[in-house]
């Protein structure tokens, strides 16, 4: 019981929850979306399996660190296939199981996100699309499942990078998860209820996307660019509606 007394255990814990909810925040984002094309008695269910299949996940490859571990190393180099000698192409084009599983995450998650945008800027499009194939809860649910996974491996990857103890990674895990379990309803319902939000999430998954896929290809693009962009422009969404309805209220009393 000696990690009791460890100011250091504490430390990693709480700054490993907090990043895993950071993390776990593009997971909430895209759950939600899915989890709105249901009907509203099977949304609160679609999102609490969601996220409840996140936690699986994670632990369940927390548990295989070093099969993890085993992903990081190079399986494939495209620079040798194509004769090219440069280091820097060299170190580019070598591919591991990491690399290809983001690789494959990022362009679903681009492609989705594109098809999401086309049919809201295409109204009469994903009307149309709805009555021809109608969202059931096994595909949202099959779709949140590879998301998960590309979330899940990104997030224990960089667990395994900040921490020594598999106990205090899957603490660390089971807070962050529970946490987004309280939050997820919250989350969902502002991101539906604001269309202008909604579009704002889309294109967060969009870069998202763009960033898991670039990363794969060993361009790394720092989270915290990522993540102050998102959070200065839903501050500036955030005033806009607050805009809104004072414009609204107003032009309200003005009637009366």
């Amino acid at each position: 019981m000696e990690w009791i007394s460890d100011p250091q255990i504490w430390i990693s814990f709480l700054t490993l929850t907090v990043l895993e909810i950071v993390l776990g925040i593009d997971n909430i984002v895209f759950i939600s979306i899915q989890s709105g094309k249901l009907p509203a008695e099977q949304q609160k269910k679609a999102r609490q399996l969601g996220l409840l299949l996140a936690l699986v996940m994670r632990v369940g490859l927390l548990f295989s660190i070093s099969w993890i571990m085993g992903l990081t190393k190079p399986f494939l180099n495209l620079g040798d296939t194509l004769g090219i000698t440069h280091p820097a192409w060299q170190r580019y084009l070598s591919l591991s199981g990491r690399d290809l599983i983001l690789f494959i995450g990022g362009l679903f998650l681009i492609y989705k996100a594109t098809t999401e945008i086309h049919h809201k800027v295409e109204g009469h499009v994903e009307s149309s699309s709805k009555r021809n194939k109608p969202v059931t809860f096994g595909n949202v649910i099959l779709q949140i499942i590879i998301l998960d996974l590309v979330f899940s491996l990104d997030s224990v990857i960089t667990a395994v990078g900040m921490v020594d103890q598999i106990g205090v990674m899957i603490a660390a895990v089971i807070v962050a998860v529970a946490i987004m379990l309280v939050s997820a309803e919250s989350i969902s319902k502002f991101v539906n209820d604001y269309p202008s939000v909604k579009m704002l999430a889309l294109a967060f998954l969009l870069l998202i996307g763009v960033s898991l896929t670039a990363e794969a290809f060993d361009q790394h693009i720092p989270k915290g660019y990522i993540y102050f962009s998102m959070a200065f422009a839903v501050l500036v969404e955030f005033l806009n509606i607050r805009s809104e309805k004072k414009a609204i209220k107003n032009l309200e009393e003005n009637k009366t």
